[in-house]
Protein backbone atom coordinates (compact mmCIF):
# COMPACT_ATOMS: atom_id res chain seq x y z
CA UNK A 1 0.00 0.00 0.00
CA UNK A 2 1.32 3.41 -0.99
CA UNK A 3 0.87 5.51 2.20
CA UNK A 4 1.85 8.76 0.46
CA UNK A 5 -0.76 8.28 -2.29
CA UNK A 6 -3.41 7.39 0.31
CA UNK A 7 -2.63 10.50 2.34
CA UNK A 8 -2.85 12.69 -0.77
CA UNK A 9 -6.19 11.20 -1.76
CA UNK A 10 -7.56 11.75 1.75
CA UNK A 11 -6.40 15.37 1.72
CA UNK A 12 -8.10 15.97 -1.63
CA UNK A 13 -11.32 14.37 -0.34
CA UNK A 14 -11.29 16.52 2.82
CA UNK A 15 -10.67 19.65 0.74
CA UNK A 16 -13.58 18.80 -1.56
CA UNK A 17 -15.82 18.16 1.42
CA UNK A 18 -14.82 21.50 2.94
CA UNK A 19 -15.60 23.32 -0.30
CA UNK A 20 -19.04 21.66 -0.48
CA UNK A 21 -19.75 22.57 3.15
CA UNK A 22 -18.68 26.19 2.67
CA UNK A 23 -20.83 26.47 -0.44
CA UNK A 24 -23.83 25.11 1.43
CA UNK A 25 -23.30 27.52 4.32
CA UNK A 26 -23.02 30.46 1.94
CA UNK A 27 -26.18 29.38 0.11
CA UNK A 28 -28.03 29.13 3.42
CA UNK A 29 -26.76 32.56 4.44
CA UNK A 30 -27.90 34.14 1.20
CA UNK A 31 -31.21 32.27 1.37
CA UNK A 32 -32.08 33.82 4.70
CA UNK A 33 -34.73 36.55 4.66
CA UNK A 34 -33.31 40.05 4.99
CA UNK A 35 -34.68 43.54 5.24
CA UNK A 36 -37.39 45.63 6.86
CA UNK A 37 -40.90 46.79 6.01
CA UNK A 38 -42.82 49.85 7.24
CA UNK A 39 -46.38 51.08 6.68
CA UNK A 40 -47.68 54.58 7.43
CA UNK A 41 -51.42 55.23 7.86
CA UNK A 42 -53.41 58.35 8.66
CA UNK A 43 -57.06 59.39 8.48
CA UNK A 44 -58.19 62.48 6.65
CA UNK A 45 -58.59 65.45 8.99
CA UNK A 46 -56.67 63.76 11.82
CA UNK A 47 -53.58 64.74 13.79
CA UNK A 48 -52.38 61.16 14.32
CA UNK A 49 -49.89 59.27 12.14
CA UNK A 50 -49.23 55.59 12.79
CA UNK A 51 -46.15 53.75 11.54
CA UNK A 52 -46.01 49.97 11.85
CA UNK A 53 -43.26 47.70 10.66
CA UNK A 54 -41.35 44.47 10.76
CA UNK A 55 -37.65 43.73 10.61
CA UNK A 56 -35.59 40.60 10.36
CA UNK A 57 -33.00 41.91 12.82
CA UNK A 58 -34.23 42.15 16.40
CA UNK A 59 -30.96 43.19 18.04
CA UNK A 60 -30.94 46.92 17.19
CA UNK A 61 -33.43 49.74 17.60
CA UNK A 62 -35.32 51.46 14.81
CA UNK A 63 -34.80 55.24 14.71
CA UNK A 64 -37.42 57.56 13.16
CA UNK A 65 -36.77 61.02 11.79
CA UNK A 66 -39.63 63.17 10.46
CA UNK A 67 -38.60 65.99 8.11
CA UNK A 68 -40.70 68.91 6.83
CA UNK A 69 -41.65 69.15 3.12
CA UNK A 70 -38.88 71.70 2.49
CA UNK A 71 -36.35 69.39 4.13
CA UNK A 72 -35.07 72.21 6.33
CA UNK A 73 -36.73 71.23 9.61
CA UNK A 74 -36.74 68.01 11.63
CA UNK A 75 -40.12 68.01 13.38
CA UNK A 76 -39.85 64.69 15.26
CA UNK A 77 -37.23 62.12 16.29
CA UNK A 78 -37.89 58.87 18.13
CA UNK A 79 -36.57 55.38 18.65
CA UNK A 80 -38.19 52.03 19.32
CA UNK A 81 -37.07 48.44 19.90
CA UNK A 82 -38.61 45.61 17.83
CA UNK A 83 -40.36 42.86 19.80
CA UNK A 84 -39.33 39.20 19.74
CA UNK A 85 -41.07 38.74 16.38
CA UNK A 86 -39.39 41.78 14.84
CA UNK A 87 -42.59 43.88 14.90
CA UNK A 88 -42.70 47.53 15.96
CA UNK A 89 -45.14 50.46 15.99
CA UNK A 90 -44.78 54.20 16.51
CA UNK A 91 -47.44 56.94 16.69
CA UNK A 92 -46.66 60.56 15.79
CA UNK A 93 -48.84 63.55 16.64
CA UNK A 94 -48.93 66.58 14.35
CA UNK A 95 -47.72 69.40 16.58
CA UNK A 96 -46.93 73.12 16.48
CA UNK A 97 -43.64 72.54 14.64
CA UNK A 98 -45.48 71.02 11.67
CA UNK A 99 -46.09 74.45 10.14
CA UNK A 100 -45.49 73.60 6.47
CA UNK A 101 -48.10 72.18 4.13
CA UNK A 102 -47.01 69.26 1.98
CA UNK A 103 -45.45 65.81 2.24
CA UNK A 104 -43.50 65.06 5.41
CA UNK A 105 -40.82 62.38 5.08
CA UNK A 106 -40.68 59.71 7.77
CA UNK A 107 -37.30 58.01 7.68
CA UNK A 108 -36.92 54.67 9.47
CA UNK A 109 -33.37 53.48 10.06
CA UNK A 110 -32.23 50.39 11.88
CA UNK A 111 -28.72 51.04 13.17
CA UNK A 112 -26.89 54.36 13.07
CA UNK A 113 -25.22 56.18 10.21
CA UNK A 114 -23.05 54.18 7.84
CA UNK A 115 -23.50 51.09 10.02
CA UNK A 116 -27.28 51.04 9.55
CA UNK A 117 -28.75 47.75 8.45
CA UNK A 118 -31.85 49.06 6.68
CA UNK A 119 -33.19 52.49 5.76
CA UNK A 120 -36.70 53.17 4.43
CA UNK A 121 -38.70 56.34 3.72
CA UNK A 122 -42.45 56.90 3.67
CA UNK A 123 -44.45 60.10 3.19
CA UNK A 124 -47.61 61.57 4.68
CA UNK A 125 -49.33 64.75 3.53
CA UNK A 126 -50.23 67.40 6.11
CA UNK A 127 -52.24 70.54 5.39
CA UNK A 128 -53.10 73.18 7.99
CA UNK A 129 -52.09 70.86 10.82
CA UNK A 130 -54.27 67.98 9.65
CA UNK A 131 -53.31 64.81 7.78
CA UNK A 132 -54.60 63.66 4.44
CA UNK A 133 -55.80 60.10 4.16
CA UNK A 134 -52.66 57.99 3.74
CA UNK A 135 -51.84 54.32 3.42
CA UNK A 136 -48.33 53.62 2.16
CA UNK A 137 -45.95 50.70 2.53
CA UNK A 138 -42.22 50.58 1.81
CA UNK A 139 -40.31 47.32 2.06
CA UNK A 140 -37.00 45.72 1.22
CA UNK A 141 -37.76 42.39 2.83
CA UNK A 142 -36.17 39.38 1.12
CA UNK A 143 -33.49 41.56 -0.51
CA UNK A 144 -32.36 44.03 2.13
CA UNK A 145 -31.83 46.53 -0.72
CA UNK A 146 -33.44 49.96 -0.48
CA UNK A 147 -35.70 50.85 -3.39
CA UNK A 148 -36.82 54.50 -3.60
CA UNK A 149 -40.56 54.79 -3.06
CA UNK A 150 -43.19 56.82 -4.83
CA UNK A 151 -45.70 58.81 -2.83
CA UNK A 152 -48.98 56.93 -2.58
CA UNK A 153 -51.77 58.86 -0.92
CA UNK A 154 -54.92 56.76 -0.88
CA UNK A 155 -57.87 58.21 -2.76
CA UNK A 156 -61.06 58.91 -0.86
CA UNK A 157 -64.24 57.28 -2.09
CA UNK A 158 -66.33 59.67 -0.06
CA UNK A 159 -69.75 59.58 1.58
CA UNK A 160 -72.94 58.33 -0.06
CA UNK A 161 -76.63 58.29 0.81
CA UNK A 162 -78.19 54.98 -0.13
CA UNK A 163 -81.91 55.62 0.34
CA UNK A 164 -84.69 56.93 2.53
CA UNK A 165 -86.99 54.27 3.93
CA UNK A 166 -90.58 55.43 4.28
CA UNK A 167 -93.73 53.63 5.39
CA UNK A 168 -97.07 54.80 4.03
CA UNK A 169 -98.70 57.34 6.35
CA UNK A 170 -95.77 57.23 8.77
CA UNK A 171 -94.49 60.04 10.96
CA UNK A 172 -90.94 58.69 10.65
CA UNK A 173 -88.38 58.04 7.93
CA UNK A 174 -84.96 56.38 7.99
CA UNK A 175 -81.81 57.59 6.23
CA UNK A 176 -79.07 55.08 5.34
CA UNK A 177 -75.68 55.54 3.72
CA UNK A 178 -72.00 54.65 3.63
CA UNK A 179 -68.66 56.39 4.16
CA UNK A 180 -65.03 55.33 3.87
CA UNK A 181 -64.10 57.36 6.98
CA UNK A 182 -65.22 55.66 10.17
CA UNK A 183 -63.22 57.76 12.65
CA UNK A 184 -65.36 60.90 12.27
CA UNK A 185 -69.06 61.41 13.14
CA UNK A 186 -71.52 62.52 10.47
CA UNK A 187 -73.74 65.59 10.92
CA UNK A 188 -77.30 65.22 9.64
CA UNK A 189 -79.54 68.25 9.03
CA UNK A 190 -83.15 68.40 7.87
CA UNK A 191 -84.09 71.70 6.22
CA UNK A 192 -87.71 72.74 5.69
CA UNK A 193 -88.96 74.13 2.35
CA UNK A 194 -88.72 77.66 3.79
CA UNK A 195 -85.02 77.15 4.62
CA UNK A 196 -85.37 76.63 8.38
CA UNK A 197 -83.32 73.86 9.99
CA UNK A 198 -85.82 71.59 11.77
CA UNK A 199 -83.49 68.77 12.86
CA UNK A 200 -79.77 68.36 13.61
CA UNK A 201 -78.21 65.12 14.84
CA UNK A 202 -74.88 63.28 14.89
CA UNK A 203 -74.37 59.80 13.45
CA UNK A 204 -71.43 57.50 14.24
CA UNK A 205 -70.54 55.19 11.32
CA UNK A 206 -70.08 51.50 11.99
CA UNK A 207 -66.75 49.78 11.36
CA UNK A 208 -67.81 48.87 7.81
CA UNK A 209 -68.75 52.49 7.07
CA UNK A 210 -72.50 51.93 7.11
CA UNK A 211 -74.66 54.49 8.94
CA UNK A 212 -78.37 55.01 9.57
CA UNK A 213 -80.62 57.48 11.38
CA UNK A 214 -84.36 57.48 12.09
CA UNK A 215 -86.05 60.88 11.96
CA UNK A 216 -89.48 61.55 13.51
CA UNK A 217 -91.57 64.30 11.91
CA UNK A 218 -94.46 66.30 13.37
CA UNK A 219 -94.82 69.31 15.63
CA UNK A 220 -94.67 73.05 14.93
CA UNK A 221 -91.34 72.86 13.10
CA UNK A 222 -92.75 70.42 10.54
CA UNK A 223 -96.03 72.23 9.81
CA UNK A 224 -95.01 73.35 6.32
CA UNK A 225 -95.97 71.05 3.45
CA UNK A 226 -93.46 70.28 0.73
CA UNK A 227 -90.01 68.82 0.13
CA UNK A 228 -87.65 68.76 3.10
CA UNK A 229 -83.91 68.51 2.33
CA UNK A 230 -81.91 65.88 4.23
CA UNK A 231 -78.19 66.75 4.23
CA UNK A 232 -75.36 64.67 5.66
CA UNK A 233 -71.81 66.00 6.01
CA UNK A 234 -68.64 64.51 7.47
CA UNK A 235 -65.93 66.93 6.26
CA UNK A 236 -65.80 70.17 4.26
CA UNK A 237 -64.74 68.15 1.21
CA UNK A 238 -67.65 67.86 -1.28
CA UNK A 239 -66.97 64.12 -1.46
CA UNK A 240 -68.18 63.90 2.13
CA UNK A 241 -71.41 65.85 1.64
CA UNK A 242 -74.64 64.36 0.27
CA UNK A 243 -78.30 65.30 0.27
CA UNK A 244 -81.73 64.03 -0.71
CA UNK A 245 -85.34 65.13 -0.31
CA UNK A 246 -88.38 63.76 1.49
CA UNK A 247 -91.96 64.93 0.91
CA UNK A 248 -94.02 65.80 4.01
CA UNK A 249 -97.69 66.79 4.02
CA UNK A 250 -99.87 67.49 7.05
CA UNK A 251 -97.06 66.27 9.33
CA UNK A 252 -96.93 62.88 7.62
CA UNK A 253 -94.27 61.50 5.31
CA UNK A 254 -95.47 61.01 1.74
CA UNK A 255 -94.16 57.72 0.26
CA UNK A 256 -91.63 58.12 -2.51
CA UNK A 257 -93.28 58.15 -5.93
CA UNK A 258 -96.68 58.43 -4.19
CA UNK A 259 -97.93 61.15 -6.54
CA UNK A 260 -96.58 59.39 -9.61
CA UNK A 261 -98.14 56.12 -8.50
CA UNK A 262 -101.51 57.85 -8.09
CA UNK A 263 -101.22 59.35 -11.58
CA UNK A 264 -100.33 55.97 -13.05
CA UNK A 265 -103.31 54.41 -11.29
CA UNK A 266 -105.63 57.13 -12.62
CA UNK A 267 -104.35 56.67 -16.17
CA UNK A 268 -104.77 52.90 -15.85
CA UNK A 269 -108.38 53.26 -14.69
CA UNK A 270 -109.19 55.68 -17.51
CA UNK A 271 -107.58 53.31 -20.03
CA UNK A 272 -109.61 50.36 -18.74
CA UNK A 273 -112.82 52.35 -18.99
CA UNK A 274 -111.95 53.48 -22.51
CA UNK A 275 -111.08 49.96 -23.66
CA UNK A 276 -114.24 48.54 -22.08
CA UNK A 277 -116.39 51.17 -23.80
CA UNK A 278 -114.75 50.50 -27.14
CA UNK A 279 -115.18 46.75 -26.77
CA UNK A 280 -118.85 47.16 -25.87
CA UNK A 281 -119.41 49.28 -28.96
CA UNK A 282 -117.65 46.80 -31.21
CA UNK A 283 -119.88 43.89 -30.17
CA UNK A 284 -123.12 45.76 -30.86
CA UNK A 285 -124.60 44.13 -33.99
CA UNK A 286 -124.82 46.30 -37.04
CA UNK A 287 -127.94 46.29 -39.25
Amino acid sequence: MNFKRSTTSMAIALMALSLVSMTSIQQDAFAQTQGMSITVTADKGSDTITVTGQTVSKISDVTFTVTSPSGSNVVAIDQISPDNNGNFMKVFKVGPTWTENGFYKIKAMQGIGTNSLYTLNVFVEVANGMTKRTSETESNLETGIFTPNTTNVAKDRGLFLDKIIIENGSTMFEVTGNTDRVSQDITLKVIAPNGNVVKVTQISPMLDGEFAAKITVGGPLWKQDGLYTVKVQQFDDPKYTASTEVDIKDGVVVPEFGTIAAMILAVAIISIIAISAKSRLSIIPRY
